[in-house]
């Protein structure tokens, strides 16, 4: 591992060099004011189809309300150490959540994480807070036996580490492939996220990393009996599985077997527990998304462009540029949607940027020109925090005790990804996200609505002692953008 790697759970081999092939399309968003946010997408260039497409199950339910029961629970891990006030919102622990995927399959797992390092022995650690991360390595490597199927994507260039974990999985009976994003799109494949049985899904920010149990504080989703949900994930699987066959090449278009019937004109529709809930995943890059499913950034800006009264973002890193080009390029498209929001519709803006031994400092600058706009005086709200996980005794673990965080939550939606706010993230590399619109009576809202609860997580941290103003951050150990 070396330098370049701003965090080992996100960042990647900086030495790439944009395609060619690459052109630029300009889409104008309009939105409630006669005024625009204009987009800069790049789109890819795409080769013929392969020819060898497995067959894929068709989405359930139509454009009708859904009769599948969807429900859905936060998950989240807190690194060890880590005290919150014992009324604090919390969701269920991420090993919890997986070892229940796990205990439940029948038939078949499908995973996609960016890399795997489930032991200490990956990365050259001995920690006993690796237990969690190596008994669901077992419990994965158990699955075959059981006559379960196990398949899993991975990324090619990824992290580099002396991980064991995939050899001792494809020993097992597991199906392993790695997409080469470097090749087909100079970008990695980032996204992470379960598929259990074709009916339950968990997708969120945890890598397959002993660290993201016990030592990165993580965020995501599981929804359970949710078949035509987890369809629809499957397609963005597949696509990444018929990838990772050698001498693979984009296709031009995807056939239709990998178009969607939900997306953001057209969302899942499912009501459960009194709560009445629309969803629908996003994917990116463009050049893996058929026209009918919505892009990741497009969702983004979507949702900042139609909320009316607050908007709180937690990810663990902002930076108005593509940071893995070279020449680096200046990307404000999210950037500028934000100060529009802020500006125009007076929209307050909440963002909670992780602060970490390995965060760049060149983010400071953009975050503080972003919240220089904050003027009470003028009705403009915008409040920056960086949230800072403390080191204390586990300074030993290289790329630990960071908030890997990556979600957003308005007076609209909730919206739950695997992308960090760079441009890179949107226009090359492989993520999804889930986006979930919901409608409740108001005691039912804050106890059983995703919605409420993501927001009531969002509170908790924005008013814990671990999140600093920008303005009052001064010297701290544990926070890079602080030397």
């Amino acid at each position: 591992m070396t330098s370049t790697y701003s965090s080992l759970h996100d960042n990647y081999v900086s030495n790439k060099r944009r395609s060619t092939s690459c052109v630029t399309l300009v889409v104008v968003l309009g939105c409630l004011t006669v005024l625009g946010i204009v987009l800069a997408i790049a789109v890819l260039e795409r080769p013929p189809a392969p020819k060898d497409h497995e067959t894929l199950p068709e989405v359930g339910c139509g454009s009708d309300i859904c009769t599948d029961q969807c429900s859905m629970a936060l998950v989240e891990s807190i690194p060890q150490h880590m005290k919150f006030k014992p009324n604090a919102t919390l969701g269920i622990s991420l090993e919890k959540a997986w070892k229940d995927l796990l205990s439940m399959a029948t038939n078949q797992v499908d995973v996609s994480s960016f890399y795997w390092t489930l032991t200490g022995e990956d990365i050259n650690v001995n920690s006993s807070s690796d237990i969690p991360g190596r008994e669901i390595l077992k419990e994965l490597e158990e699955l075959p036996s059981r006559n379960v199927s196990v398949r899993v994507v991975t990324s090619v260039p990824s992290v580099r580490t002396n991980s064991t974990d995939l050899k001792i999985l494809k020993e097992k009976g597991v199906q392993v492939r790695k997409v080469n994003f470097g090749r087909l799109t100079q970008g990695v494949l980032h996204s992470k996220f379960w598929i259990v049985d074709r009916k339950h899904v968990f997708i969120g920010s945890a890598n397959m990393d002993w660290r993201a149990l016990t030592q990165v504080k993580e965020l995501g989703v599981v929804v359970y009996n949710c078949s035509s949900l987890a369809k629809d994930l499957l397609k963005i699987f597949q696509s990444y599985w018929v990838m990772g066959q050698p001498n693979s090449t984009l296709p031009q278009p995807w056939p239709a077997k990998y178009d969607t019937a939900i997306n953001k004109h057209h969302p899942l529709q499912v009501k459960a527990d009194n709560v009445s809930s629309r969803l629908y995943l996003t994917g990116s890059p463009p050049s893996f998304c058929p026209p009918s499913r919505t892009q990741d950034l497009e969702a983004i800006l979507s949702i900042i462009s139609e909320a009316q009264h607050y908007m709180d973002v937690a990810v663990m890193e902002y930076f108005p540029i593509t940071r893995f080009d070279k020449p680096q390029r200046y990307w404000p498209v999210i950037d500028d949607a934000i100060r529009t929001a802020a500006f125009e519709r007076r929209v307050k803006v909440r963002m909670l940027i992780s602060c970490g031994r390995d965060s760049d400092p060149g983010m400071l600058p953009f975050l503080q020109s972003l919240a220089s706009m904050d003027s009470p005086r003028q009705d403009i709200s915008i409040e920056i925090k960086l949230y800072i996980v403390p080191v204390g005794n586990q300074s030993d673990i290289p790329y630990s005790r960071v908030n890997h965080n990556k979600y957003m939550v308005t007076d609209k939606v909730a919206y739950i990804g695997t992308s960090n706010w760079s441009g890179d993230y949107y226009l090359t590399t492989a993520g999804v996200g889930l986006v979930i619109s919901q409608h409740a009576p108001h005691p039912i809202w804050e106890t059983k609505a995703l919605q409420g609860q993501l927001r009531a997580v969002f509170d908790r941290d924005w008013f814990s002692e671990f999140a600093v103003h920008l303005a009052d951050l001064g010297h701290h150990p544990d926070c890079a953008l602080s030397r």
